[in-house]
């Protein structure tokens, strides 16, 4: 029997919490830079403030996970049997104990969220008591406020524990929130599209073929699109919205049920999460407006201008970090071009990934005119006849789960503190200018 992953995540956190205590004991007058005033301004854009051990984004090079790419982790991490997509079982094993796992480690997580997995009753009593026209992403983030009743750290906590221990119980809870959300996001799935006619779970199958299966896909190729769905979109560092909102509560000792639901509120924002309801809709008006079909590349051309010429944006296109094109939006490429080759959306998708930098790239302001994750995603989900753009997002939380809760995780057991940055007024800012210039 392989060692469980509770008990690794212990044996590799512990000796790190204590490394880093010591680097910032040694090494606390270190600096890290200089903090200008446009960044203050900006959104805190670039100021190094958070530690987030998951994942790192580098705006050259793209995103690493544990020090590893994308086209490594799909290449590295074990698979379904048959199957050639990572297990998202696996990249979770990875970020918190920056270890690849085996198979048999990957497969004993996926029977682990299996025995985990059950959804207490109130949380679909509250989620039916809600009118039908509720946003999916506001139903997610209430089961998952609902689930809380089931929190062990609030439990654990409310009896007394050590300090030291704060991991254990904010580990149980994140196994379990994880284990859930596929059964809720699901429920929410077919009671809102599907006049509320469920799918029971599937025995002995690995989380995302399961997921996919409770909404009503069982071919391989859709589980196969879920397992790299949920690999590819489950962190992105620590500074993006949904990511930062769930360290940010969690800081203040909230449990993951709090801090999750946070991070999903933010996720929702149009400009976090909910992007890839955007750009599906606004490729689907580009095939309309342009006749239907399969639209030439001039004319794309013609239209993206016309959109830019209007003050619009086009969707997809721009990152806050990244300098070149997102390499999860090259992943779902790669994958359409191996099941989908024909598909028009798809086919629109490429020919406007062929027009678009150039036309951003052309415009000084623009930092970044390369697609990111949103500007692929829907249109592979549309392929297989997930066409409700407004449940696009709760997938995507589906997966962040898996980063933002593994963060969590690690950042109790590392005993990192609550989160309370400084601020200043714009009148206080100006006299220190002011001041600045006087000397």
């Amino acid at each position: 029997m392989s060692q469980s992953l509770k008990s690794l995540f212990a044996e590799v956190i512990h000796p790190h919490a204590a490394a880093v205590k010591q680097m910032v004991a040694e090494h606390g007058s270190f600096k890290l830079g200089e903090i200008t005033l446009a960044q203050v301004y900006s959104g805190m854009k670039g100021m190094v403030g958070m530690i987030t051990e998951t994942s790192k984004l580098d705006p050259e090079e793209g995103i690493r996970f544990r020090g590893y790419s994308i086209p490594e982790l799909r290449d590295m991490l074990p698979k379904a049997p048959g199957g050639n997509e990572p297990l998202p079982e696996g990249i979770f094993f990875l970020m918190l104990t920056g270890k690849l796992p085996t198979e048999e480690q990957t497969t004993s997580l996926s029977r682990e969220w299996e025995e985990r997995s059950q959804v207490p009753p109130h949380v679909f009593a509250a989620l039916d008591a809600l009118p039908l026209y509720t946003h999916p992403m506001t139903q997610f983030s209430i089961a998952i406020l609902a689930m809380r009743t089931e929190s062990v750290f609030a439990h654990e906590y409310e009896k007394g524990i050590n300090k030291k221990d704060y991991w254990d119980p904010m580990f149980e809870d994140c196994m379990n929130l994880i284990a859930r959300l596929p059964r809720v996001a699901a429920y929410i799935y077919r009671r809102t599209y599907f006049n509320n006619q469920q799918i029971e779970p599937l025995k002995g199958a690995d989380w995302s073929a399961n997921f996919a299966h409770m909404m009503g896909h069982d071919s391989k190729e859709v589980a196969e699109l879920f397992r790299l769905y949920m690999t590819i979109h489950t962190d992105h560092e620590g500074g993006n919205v949904s990511a930062h909102s769930t360290h940010l509560v969690g800081s203040a000792l909230s449990d993951a049920y709090y801090s999750f639901s946070a991070g999903i509120n933010g996720l929702a924002g149009p400009l976090h999460g909910l992007a890839n309801q955007e750009v599906i809709r606004w490729i689907l008006e580009l095939q309309k407006d342009l006749g239907g079909g399969l639209p030439s590349k001039e004319q794309i051309e013609q239209y993206v201008n016309k959109t830019l010429s209007e003050g619009k944006v086009v969707p997809g296109y721009g990152h806050a970090v990244l300098r070149k094109t997102d390499p999860r939006f090259e992943a779902q490429m790669e994958f359409a071009k191996k099941y989908m080759p024909d598909d028009d959306i798809c086919n629109i998708v490429w020919r406007v990934y062929d027009v678009v930098p150039g036309i951003l790239g052309s415009i000084k302001k623009i930092q970044n005119p390369w697609p990111n994750v949103d500007a692929h995603s829907g249109a592979l989900l549309l392929h297989y006849g997930i066409k409700e753009y407004d449940f696009f997002t709760v997938l995507f939380g589906v997966s962040r789960a898996l980063g933002v809760l593994a963060q969590l995780t690690t950042s109790r057991a590392m005993g990192l503190p609550i989160e309370r940055p400084g601020s200043i007024t714009s009148e206080g800012l100006l006299k220190k200018i002011n001041a600045a210039k006087a000397v």
